[in-house]
């Protein structure tokens, strides 16, 4: 189903037989799986100056560790075609195809802004107060479930942008936020309309935030199916992509962790997470893995930001060494920064 999926949106795009989806900035696409990722072969670009993608990973507060990164590569001078994100991923890159700095997006991750806006009151209080929540829907509310809204995180997010800068059809590079529809059970990159409301609708965890309505769809968090948007990054275009995961590392613990409250629970996410990012992570060319181990999806922490920021500047600047090898056997040349700017 998922070549079937490939091929559609392939001679969709090159027989111009766009479907309505498509025209409304809505792309269908496919999570990646194994088969996939280990039959696939780099196409060699001629004729053309080949692309570069950036793909931004989900990981709640451990985006600080993304703004890391960004830090490296923007300093070393590399630029991209398309930046493609999930959830928090789509957050930043959001904020990067606006123009805003790396040091700009880690004082709002060290402030705690980001993460306070995404949960406007503390978790434990909201839950508390659940069922009073519950009271406006005894009288005909008809509002999608959900602990958290989601607009005030919006608001936070597009509060200093120009009515022209929201729109992601304006944005260079180009951007897509990718969010699962689950009216119909597909993923789809987000790539026209409001930005806001895109990365609202990407970072929209299920139970925790309500779901975004989009023309007639009703998005939330895409990493529920990819979660490391590769795939999602060469379909839009890019020859060879760098990507970021945030995610907690998956490999063997003793048996005596296993007996904490919630460890089944954290442990089952940690792999489902894991299981997703393998067939992703196996399209990239290359794949910065910040270590992030312990820092809380959720943090408020301007501790825990500091090391995220840090952990990501690490990772970038031990993957300059192949990102250059790589860039150069594929024909991308680009500028370093000298020290002095």
């Amino acid at each position: 189903m998922r070549h079937i999926c490939n091929c559609v949106l392939v001679l969709a795009i090159f027989c111009g037989l766009m479907p309505s989806a498509l025209a409304q900035g809505y792309i269908p696409t496919c999570e990646a799986d194994r088969t996939e990722a280990k039959n696939f072969k780099p196409t060699t670009v001629v004729g053309r100056r080949p692309t570069l993608g950036l793909v931004l990973g989900g990981g709640g507060a451990r985006g600080a560790a993304e703004v890391g990164v960004l830090k490296v590569l923007v300093k070393e001078g590399i630029k991209f075609d398309y930046v493609v994100g999930t959830s928090i991923g789509a957050v930043v890159g959001g904020f990067y195809c606006l123009g805003a700095t790396p040091e700009q997006m880690e004082k709002e991750f060290e402030s705690g802004a980001i993460m306070r806006h995404f949960m406007t009151v503390p978790l434990t209080f909201r839950i508390v107060i659940a069922p009073i929540l519950i009271l406006p829907r005894l009288f005909g509310s008809k509002q999608y479930d959900g602990l958290y809204g989601g607009n005030n995180f919006r608001k936070y997010l597009v509060g200093n942008m120009t009515a022209h800068n929201q729109q992601i059809e304006t944005m260079k590079p180009t951007f897509a936020a990718v969010s699962l529809n689950i009216i119909d059970g597909k993923p789809y990159m987000i790539r026209t309309g409001n930005l806001g409301y895109a990365m609202q609708a990407s970072s929209a965890v299920p139970a925790l935030r309500k779901p975004v309505e989009l023309d007639g769809k009703l998005f939330c968090d895409g990493g529920v199916v990819c979660n490391l948007p590769v795939k999602q990054c060469r379909e839009l275009g890019a020859d060879v992509v760098i990507a970021v995961n945030i995610d907690e590392p998956f490999g063997p613990v003793p048996l005596t962790d296993m007996r904490k409250v919630g460890s089944m629970t954290d442990r089952m996410v940690t792999w489902g997470l894991y299981d997703l990012d393998v067939p992703q992570s196996m399209l990239a060319d290359v794949t910065i893995h910040p270590d992030v181990a312990g820092i809380s999806l959720i943090t408020t922490s301007k501790k825990d930001a500091k090391r995220g920021v840090l952990a990501g500047e690490k990772a970038a600047t031990e993957a300059l060494p192949l990102i250059r090898k790589k860039l150069a056997e594929a024909g991308i040349t680009y500028s370093a920064v000298s020290k002095s700017d």
